[in-house]
């Protein structure tokens, strides 16, 4: 009995301790459970779906608190009303503080009221724009430098020229490369993202995309959780985004919250720009630059616009094209100028009209497979914006066109280095990158963001990248363009110049320029011949200066001569030239947003813009001799005709008179 209660005793002892042990590891297990979850949780979401735009304001305030940074994309991305709920919200409360991180923030053109431009712009941007259309309240404060104290705006990139008097924007401007934003970002703890999407119905569930805006959101992502931190994800529906497969699809475990409002303003649309003489003539250069089977990578504006024109010209009417730059003497050891048989490859961050002109064309044309998805794909982008019919393009896009354009990070557009690399390199042959600047310096640094007293114009954007990357890929080359003058007041200026401040490209990644009047190749030459090569593309009237400047910079031989041919380097050349070819130098080679009757006031405006006062009253004296019903339709659309003040009267003869000095057609070039 001893034995046996003592081995009960033990038996009882024993299971005890191991009850012990088991609740011991069940604690430990529960422990690790717990702070696991608590470094997971940041990261698990269950997707809600708001009532209205202040029901987002409410989400955010519950789940980050009285603290919110807030990101939103660059350019067509922005939901203009939940951003406006979030800041008027802010606003209103001083316990609160928000700061916006964002780029180029988007607003209509305005124009000085009660002036003869204001009767001819007011009707066109409220038809292009939309008369209600909403604005950015933080952009309007931030403009009007009137923002609260408890919200600040960070862009590294400035809609161009229009921050250029606001103190806020100007000191909270952040000057990054664009595959360094997100990373910054991260860094300053972003904790919310709101984005514009599109939405569709795909095998019976809605599926979202990133569409317009797949850049920085995706990376942004991504680096918060390197840090361990998290971002909320709310989107915000609008219906008329066109909806972008391949990498823009939005996985559901990335968003937090989405709403899609009763009423979405319409989508921002760039009114089609006109090209005038001197971006023809910088697009037919550059444009012989781009080898067929190559890559290809620009802008936005009317040089971008020149340059794909010029292109569509050499695939086309190629025995034309030939003889324009045969006709001007363009180099034939740099010369590229047959047709597109293989075609072009894009990869750019900025997607726009000129690549759907260019596919449209039959350019467009040379296919990559996609490392990540194994697709074949014609156009890698990381962001998009356009005009009203370039967005219709891409919402109606047959299914297979649509898979061929991949939507996607910054990351892998603008840069070499991830995980594919190898393959990014094998896409990008011959890849020619065009940008623009503003101005350039004799030994061939560019200046193309800031000017000499620290104003920021715009923002370095992807420049920079894509400038590196053609040093780094082979049979590659940086191409960026540049107006040989610039008018100041009534003061001409050269932009190739002795110096630059600020410079936005440095000297050593100097590579091809190219101006109304020809090309220069920078790379690897010496500081002597690249201040030559300059010279030999600068305007006549500022050759002597700069080399004297290039002689006292010790560059120059004290007894250089420039070529005679560039001694031709002039405004009344290129107009001799234009005159032959005068059909192929369209102000609006893509059409235009006006109509005929607004094209030709807004000749007959320029006209009036560029005189003096003297000129001016000519003009008026002119306008007594022409009947109005001559240019009814005209003076109806300006609201003069009939008059009802000196000052219309004024007006109206003086229009008159300009639109007979200035009888133009949508196509004539003037």
């Amino acid at each position: 009995m001893i034995l046996h209660a003592t081995t009960l005793a033990l038996d009882r002892q024993s299971i005890q301790n191991q009850i012990k042990r088991g609740l011991g590891f069940f604690e430990g297990a529960k422990e690790l459970a717990l702070k696991w979850l608590v470094f997971i949780m940041p990261f698990m979401r269950t997707l809600q779906k708001l009532a209205d735009l202040d029901a987002i304001v409410d989400f955010i305030l519950q789940h980050v608190g009285p603290d919110i940074r807030l990101a939103t994309p660059l350019g067509l991305g922005k939901p203009i009303d939940a951003l406006n709920s979030v800041y008027r919200r802010v606003k209103a409360n001083s316990n609160l503080q928000l700061e916006v991180y964002t780029a180029l923030s988007l607003r209509p053109p305005r124009v000085r009221p009660n002036s003869l431009e204001a009767r001819f712009a007011t009707p066109f941007l409220d038809r292009h724009f939309g008369k209600d259309t909403p604005l950015l309240d933080y952009d309007e404060a931030q403009r009007s430098s009137t923002l609260p104290k408890n919200i600040n705006v960070h862009e590294f990139y400035l809609q161009p020229g229009q921050y250029l008097r606001s103190a806020s924007a100007q000191s909270d401007y952040i000057s990054l490369n664009y595959t360094h934003v997100c990373q910054t970002l991260a860094q300053r703890r972003v904790n919310v993202i709101l984005q514009m999407v599109a939405k569709r119905l795909h095998q019976g569930r809605e599926q979202y995309s990133l569409s317009s805006n797949p850049d920085l959101t995706l990376d942004l992502i991504d680096a918060s959780r390197s840090l361990g931190q998290r971002v909320l994800f709310i989107a915000v529906v609008h219906p008329d985004l066109p909806f972008m497969e391949n990498d823009a699809i939005l996985p559901d475990s990335l968003l937090d919250a989405v709403v899609e409002p009763i009423h979405s303003p319409p989508l921002f649309a760039l009114p089609k720009p006109e090209v005038d003489t001197v971006d023809h003539m910088i697009g037919m250069h550059a444009s012989g630059l781009v080898q067929d089977g190559g890559t290809l990578q620009i802008g936005i504006g009317s040089l971008s616009d020149a340059v794909v024109h010029a292109l569509i010209l050499r695939h086309q009417q190629n025995s034309i094209y030939q003889k324009m730059h045969l006709d001007w003497g363009t180099s034939a050891q740099i010369f590229c100028g047959d047709r597109f048989e293989q075609g072009l490859y894009g990869t750019s961050e900025l997607v726009m009209d000129g690549f759907m002109h260019l596919r449209r064309a039959g350019i467009l044309k040379r296919m990559v497979i996609d490392s990540e998805r194994d697709t074949p794909i014609f156009l890698h982008g990381a962001f998009f914006l356009g005009s009203k019919e370039f967005y219709h393009w891409l919402c109606t896009l047959p299914a297979n066109e649509s898979a061929g354009i991949c939507m996607t990070r910054v990351s892998r557009v603008n840069d070499l280095y991830d995980a594919h690399e190898m393959a990014l390199r094998r896409q990008r042959t011959k890849a020619r990158f065009i940008n623009t600047a503003m101005k350039v310096s004799l030994l061939g640094a560019a200046s193309s963001d800031t000017l000499e007293n620290g104003s920021v114009v715009s923002g370095v954007g992807g420049q920079y990248n894509f400038v590196a990357m053609a040093h780094e890929l082979s049979d590659a080359h940086s191409i960026l363009m540049l107006r040989s003058t610039r008018r100041e007041g009534k003061k001409l200026t050269s932009n190739i110049l002795s110096a630059c401040s600020n410079e936005t490209i440095p000297r050593h990644l100097r590579d091809i320029v190219v101006t109304e009047y020809g090309v220069a190749h920078l790379r690897g030459r010496s500081d002597t011949e690249v201040v030559q090569a300059l010279i030999a593309i600068a305007d006549a009237e500022f050759q002597d200066e700069l080399i004297v400047q290039g002689q006292k910079m010790r560059k120059l031989p004290r007894h250089f001569k420039l070529q005679p041919r560039a001694r031709a380097n002039t405004p009344a050349h290129i107009e001799r030239f234009k005159s032959e070819y005068a059909e192929h130098f369209q102000s609006y080679p893509f059409g235009s947003d006006f109509s005929d009757v607004e094209l030709k006031i807004l000749g007959a405006l320029k006209m009036l813009k560029n005189s003096g006062t003297i000129k001016i009253a000519q003009k008026a004296l002119h306008g007594v001799f022409v009947s109005n019903q001559h240019f009814k339709d005209e003076l109806m659309h300006m609201s003069l005709l009939p008059t009802r003040s000196l000052r219309e009267k004024l007006w109206q003869l003086a229009l008159k008179g300009a639109l007979v000095k200035n009888q133009i057609s949508p196509n004539s070039g003037a």
